[in-house]
C-alpha cells in the first residue's frame, strides 16, 4: 500500500518472537512507550493543524516514510537480526499499538475527546444530551476503526473495509450531531465545532485512504502476490 499501509506482518512477528518472556513490568513499560507515540503524534498534529497537507506532514515527522508504510518498519532486517536466544528489545516486538493508522486514529480522537470533555463539563455551555451523544458516537467510530486495524494486521482486507465503513457511519453520526439546527443556539458549541470539524474530516480521510488501499489489494490478481 502506498500511504497508510499497516501490514506489519503480525503472523511472522508473533512466530519469530521465540522465547520472548516479558513480565507485567516489561509490558507496562512497552505500552507506556506506545502511549507516548500517540501523544507525540498529537503534538505534531496540533502544531500542523493549519496546514492543508497536515496528515502527510505529521506522518513524515513521525518517521513514517514511504518504505515504512510497506511491511513492518519496526523489525530489524533479516541480515541484522539478533540471535534467537538474545532478549527481544521493544523495537523487535510488533503489536497493534505500533500500527501507524492506530496511532493516528487514537491521537486525533484523543484530541477531540479532551477538548470536548473540557467544554461539555459545563452544562451551561453544552446541553448534556448532546454532550453524551457526541462522546458515545465518537467512541463508537474509534472502536470500529480499531477493530478494522486489527483486521488489517491479520491481512483480512475485506473485513477491514466493512469495519472501516462502520467507523465512517459512526463518524457521520458525530458530524450530524454537530451540524444539527439546534446547535446554532449554543455559541460555545459552534466555536468548538469550527476547530473540530477539520479533525473529524482528517479521521475520515485517513480511513478512506486505507479503504481504497484495501480494495486495491482485494482487486490484485492472486498470481501477482507470488
Amino acid at each position: 500500500m502506498s500511504n497508510f499501509d499497516s501490514d506489519g506482518s503480525p503472523e511472522s512477528e508473533w512466530d519469530d518472537r521465540g522465547d520472548l518472556a516479558w513480565n507485567e513490568f516489561d509490558w507496562e513499560r512497552y505500552l507506556r512507550e506506545q502511549d507516548e507515540a500517540v501523544h507525540r503524534y498529537l503534538r505534531f498534529y496540533e502544531s500542523c493543524q493549519h496546514n492543508a497537507d497536515r496528515i502527510d506532514e505529521v506522518a513524515e515527522k513521525m518517521g513514517w516514510g514511504q518504505d515504512d508504510w510497506n511491511g513492518d518498519p519496526d523489525g530489524p532486517p533479516a541480515d541484522d537480526a539478533a540471535p534467537a536466544d538474545a532478549a527481544a528489545s521493544d523495537d523487535d516486538v510488533y503489536t497493534l499499538h505500533k500500527n501507524p493508522i492506530f496511532i493516528a486514529t487514537r491521537a486525533i480522537s484523543l484530541g477531540l475527546k479532551r477538548s470536548w470533555e473540557s467544554l461539555a463539563a459545563d452544562a451551561g455551555r453544552v446541553p448534556q444530551p448532546l454532550a453524551l451523544a457526541f462522546l458515545v458516537s465518537l467512541h463508537a467510530a474509534e472502536d470500529q476503526a480499531s477493530q478494522a486495524i486489527h483486521a488489517l494486521d491479520f491481512g483480512d482486507y475485506a473485513m477491514a473495509v466493512s469495519l472501516f465503513k462502520r467507523a465512517l457511519s459512526a463518524l457521520n453520526g458525530s458530524l450530524a450531531l454537530l451540524t444539527a439546527d439546534s446547535v446554532a443556539r449554543h455559541r460555545a458549541v459552534l466555536a468548538w465545532r469550527e476547530e473540530a470539524m477539520p479533525r473529524l474530516f482528517d479521521l475520515r480521510e485517513i480511513w478512506l485512504r486505507v479503504i481504497a488501499e484495501c480494495r486495491d489489494e482485494l482487486d490484485r490478481p492472486v498470481d501477482e502476490e507470488n
